[in-house]
């Protein structure tokens, strides 16, 4: 009985021990982990086929070794830190998404696009005003200091070009100047941009409007808006920043004077060309004549405006006299055109200018007696000589040819 007692303890101990170890592996294997799940692998099977496309037949195909070499592909991020509405473990997904919202990383740029003229214009119901993913790229989007980013300072006119390039999205957006893209590509910025040691130092669309801040000229604190230009192009032409505030348009526009010239006022805003070009020092006597359309007028008087008007600055234009951007009022001791230096701003092309040949006015009106010293002879001995002259040709001229008639009609004389 004994040992029969002992095998039934034996047997149920086995038993028992048989299910501790049954419970214990069924535990162990239910705590293992499951095998972890590349995410962007997952996607990338369906996705990184290049013809792979939606039931509209638009491609949603992935470059996978362009996202390795993007920024995101830099930082590990997997497809759904941007895709948050997609589970690897529930596919198919659905095939219209979530818009992707970059402010989940990017919150702070995104609050500043908001409020741009691009983002206004999206919210106004503008459905192609340029986005996040229009200037930066989709899977691709590089580092901006990387030379392939769209957002690269050597690659942002072309990016910027896409838009405000294409005449048919110029027309349906109602992009102001169709051809900026050309304007700004012709320009001296341009040109520097395009190659050479200074290249890297050029300005581009950002320099002047901004990268996330872009803003409507028309809007007051917009780097472009009409009372920020002289500081906006101060950042890079320091020196002359410094000439334009000491001048009589900087000491106006200071005292509160909107109305005052500003830099894009005679350099344009994208059309910027070489100073020392002939092409730009003839256009720009024009635009000082925009506000002092009464001394433009008298300029074109002198010889030195003639000559200017036929295409040459081999003679003074008003730069030359005047100085380009820190002119001052003749009554200023620190004026070019002052009692003081006159002589000397002569003698820059007159060499041998004496205090009498300065005295020259040469401003002078013809039509103005007051102004004019040789008002009676210029303006009226002259002006009667050539009308007396003219007539009595004319009338000669009329008489000879009646007389012609007349004798041809009578026929030659003689029998």
């Amino acid at each position: 009985m004994l040992r029969s007692g002992r095998s039934i303890t034996l047997a149920a101990t086995t038993r028992w021990v048989g299910a501790l170890l049954c419970i214990a592996l069924a535990t162990a294997v239910a705590a293992k982990p499951a095998p972890e799940v590349d995410v962007n692998e997952t996607c990338l099977a369906c996705h990184g086929s290049a013809g792979f496309s939606n039931a509209a037949g638009q491609s949603v195909a992935v470059d996978g070794a362009a996202f390795v070499k993007s920024v995101h592909g830099e930082l590990n991020l997997e497809c759904t830190a941007c895709h948050a509405d997609v589970s690897p473990a529930k596919l198919p997904h659905p095939e219209k998404l979530a818009p992707v919202d970059c402010s989940t990383c990017h919150a702070e740029q995104v609050k500043q696009y908001a409020t741009t003229v691009h983002g206004m214009a999206r919210a106004g119901g503008n459905a192609v005003a340029a986005t996040c993913t229009d200037c930066h790229g989709l899977h691709d989007i590089r580092r901006a200091s990387d030379p392939a980013s769209r957002t690269n300072h050597a690659n942002l006119e072309a990016t910027c070009s896409k838009c405000h390039g294409n005449e048919a999205l110029v027309k349906t957006a109602n992009l102001p100047g169709g051809n900026i893209d050309r304007q700004f590509h012709d320009s001296i910025h341009g040109r520097l941009l395009a190659g050479g040691a200074r290249a890297a130092d050029a300005p581009t669309c950002t320099s002047c409007h901004g990268a996330h801040n872009i803003l409507a000229p028309t809007e007051v604190a917009s780097r472009v808006n009409r009372a920020h230009i002289p500081e906006t192009c101060g950042g890079c032409h320091q020196a002359i920043y410094a000439r334009f505030s000491k001048g009589q348009h900087g000491r106006l526009r200071n005292e509160g004077n909107p109305g005052v010239p500003v830099c894009t006022d005679c350099h344009t805003a994208h059309q910027i060309q070489r100073h020392d070009l002939p092409a730009f020092q003839v256009a720009v006597i024009e635009q000082c004549g925009n506000c002092h359309n009464e001394y433009l007028s008298t300029y074109r008087d002198t010889f030195h405006g003639q000559v200017t008007k036929l295409g040459y600055t081999s003679v003074a234009t008003c730069a030359s006299c005047h100085s380009a951007h820190d002119m001052l009022p003749a009554s200023d001791p620190n004026s070019t055109i002052s009692a003081q230096n006159r002589v000397e701003t002569c003698r820059k092309c007159h060499a041998g200018a004496s205090a009498n040949f300065a005295s020259f006015d040469p401003h002078a009106s013809r039509h103005d007696k007051a102004r004019d010293p040789l008002y009676w002879y210029a303006a009226k001995f002259m002006d009667w000589l050539l009308i007396g002259v003219f007539a009595f040709f004319g009338i000669h001229t009329v008489l000879w040819l009646g007389r012609l008639w007349i004798d041809k009609l009578r026929g030659p004389k003689g029998g």
